[in-house]
């Protein structure tokens, strides 16, 4: 019996130290950390480690020559871009890499792989190959000694900026370059072209669901299907406004077409409710 209890003491003990060791939070060694910086109109992300120094030898001895570094430690340095964006002469498009590089004496090779939740040795595989790979001489820092890994950004202007990695007293600048003249030039033509189609039935739709101001929701869903918008759906908003604007004349004919355009694109809930509508309308 002793040893029954003292199994089960032992059980209940082991269980509680586990719960307590899963609920103790410790700092990491390498704390992450995320830096963001708008380039331009193009909205850039960095999340990364940031080992320290320590008292030891960074490049050629801790972080050897001529071999892939994660720049930091854990996982890869991951960016994200909200667009497309020019590093090295070459097209990013918007989305998430993974930062790799190979540090040198007189020069560093940066790669940018499409991100994947691999891991760092993921990127190492054979067959896998960066997106884009650049060349970047490193600065010494002087008298500055940067204790724990940073990356930052500088040089900023409209239409680029340098992405730093710094570590203990070497800076290694990338520059990326944004295409700011050509979006703004695509909102300006977008804001002076005036409101979409699409605006137009966003608009008379909230204002159905409102039943607010129909006249003008029926102008602004017409505008909208003259614009050439002519689908099954809006059709049936149309439809809808004319029956509460009493012309159910025009509500039916609406409908017929709404009703002709549903059964060409095989949508069957829309079918019917217009059938069911076309019925109701006409008694």
């Amino acid at each position: 019996m002793k040893k029954v209890f003292f199994s089960i003491f032992v059980f209940c003990l082991t269980i509680s130290l586990s719960e307590l060791s899963a609920q103790i939070s410790v700092p990491a060694a390498s704390p992450g950390a995320t830096v963001s910086q708008k380039v331009g109109l193009v909205d850039v992300t960095v999340d990364y480690s940031r080992p320290g120094v320590k008292g030891r030898t960074i490049f050629g001895d801790l972080v050897p020559y001529d071999k892939p570094w994660r720049l930091g430690a854990n996982a890869a340095t991951k960016i994200t871009f909200s667009d497309e964006v020019m590093i090295g002469g070459k097209t990013l498009k918007g989305g998430a890499y993974a930062i790799l590089a190979t540090p040198g004496h007189s020069t560093w090779k940066v790669m940018f792989y499409p991100y994947t939740s691999g891991g760092f040795g993921a990127y190492l595989q054979d067959g896998v190959e960066p997106a884009v790979t650049v060349t970047a001489t490193p600065a010494s820092l002087g008298d500055v000694m940067i204790e724990n890994f940073l990356v930052n950004f500088d040089q900023l202007t409209n239409n680029s900026a340098n992405l730093w990695f710094m570590w203990d007293k070497t800076g290694v600048p990338v520059e990326i370059k944004v295409e700011t003249a050509k979006a703004v030039q695509a909102n300006i033509d977008k804001v002076m072209a005036g409101p979409s189609a699409g605006d137009y039935y966003a608009a008379a739709s909230y204002y159905l669901s409102e039943d607010k101001e129909l006249d003008q929701a029926l102008t602004w869903v017409t505008k909208s299907i003259d614009m050439g918008n002519e689908m099954y759906w809006v059709y049936r908003t149309k439809a809808l406004i004319q029956a509460k604007l009493g012309d159910k004349s025009a509500a039916i004919d609406t409908a017929k077409k709404s009703l002709e355009l549903a059964k060409k694109a095989g949508n069957m809930d829309y079918v019917k409710l217009n059938e069911d509508s076309i019925k109701e309308w006409m008694m």
